[in-house]
């Protein structure tokens, strides 16, 4: 059974027609790349699946169960974890402290006035986990702020693997990287799917990254879905050429 289906799921915004027609299919344990060209409806897609706003026509099913019209709060709860365009961390606090909040939140004991030394203790260990996860225990004092921006999208990706996703999303992770930052990220995306297991759906528009490490990529282009394959079924599409990739190049 697919963990996430979606099936003939359109978006409009008044007259503007975002998504059309899309049905996709995600296995578990699968790495898939989302690509197209910009305005193709990448994001208004993610929104749908994480719950930001719900299809106009269509259905999203995710383990089972329809989710189509559950809010975000509720899909968090059930798996679906996302990252945005634009990070999301608590600059002024440090890497350790951004983590110990998420996995807190995670743990739903933010608000207690106290906590036993042993619930402290498997808080910290969980921390520590999370951080040697990916590779950033080295910076657990530094304040978030302060990183490059390759090391606060990897702060964020690890509040997002607080939740211990089911699916995660990420949209653009490498997006103004540098290349060793890339490579860190790449490296991390795969490692998590790869040997952790976890599901995971990116949208990406370095044509090198989605080639390299996607098990299968979905193109959308003008929010219509244009074509479904591996990387050498993508590359040799003249449809896919034509619409993105030759006009990349």
């Amino acid at each position: 059974m697919s963990l996430l289906r979606l099936h003939n799921v359109s978006r409009r915004f008044g007259a503007l027609k975002a998504l059309t027609d899309i049905s996709i299919d995600v296995e578990p344990g699968e790495l898939r790349a989302v690509i197209g060209p910009n305005g193709a409806g990448k994001t208004t897609l993610f929104n749908l699946i994480s719950g930001f706003f719900p299809p106009s026509d269509g259905q999203i099913v995710f383990d089972g169960q329809p989710i189509h019209t559950v809010n975000p709060g509720e899909l968090v709860k059930r798996g679906i974890i996302r990252t945005f365009q634009i990070t999301e961390i608590f600059r002024s606090l440090t890497v350790y402290e951004n983590l110990r909040i998420a996995v807190e939140v995670a743990q739903g004991v933010n608000l207690r006035p106290w906590m036993t030394r042993a619930l402290r203790k498997r808080i910290d260990d969980q921390v520590e986990e999370l951080m040697q996860l990916v590779k950033i225990s080295g910076k657990a004092g530094r304040v978030t702020g302060e990183l490059s921006h390759g090391d606060q999208r990897v702060v964020e990706v690890g509040i997002a693997l607080s939740r211990s996703p089911k699916l995660l999303l990420l949209d653009e992770p490498t997006a103004g990287m540098g290349d060793e930052e890339t490579h860190h990220m790449t490296a991390l995306i795969r490692d998590l799917n790869k040997n952790r297991g976890i599901t995971t759906l990116f949208v990406e528009h370095d044509m090198e990254i989605v080639f390299g490490i996607a098990d299968r990529i979905t193109v959308l282009d003008n929010g219509s879905l244009l074509a479904e394959g591996t990387a050498d079924d993508i590359s040799s599409n003249p449809r896919v050429q034509a619409a993105y990739l030759g006009q990349a190049a």
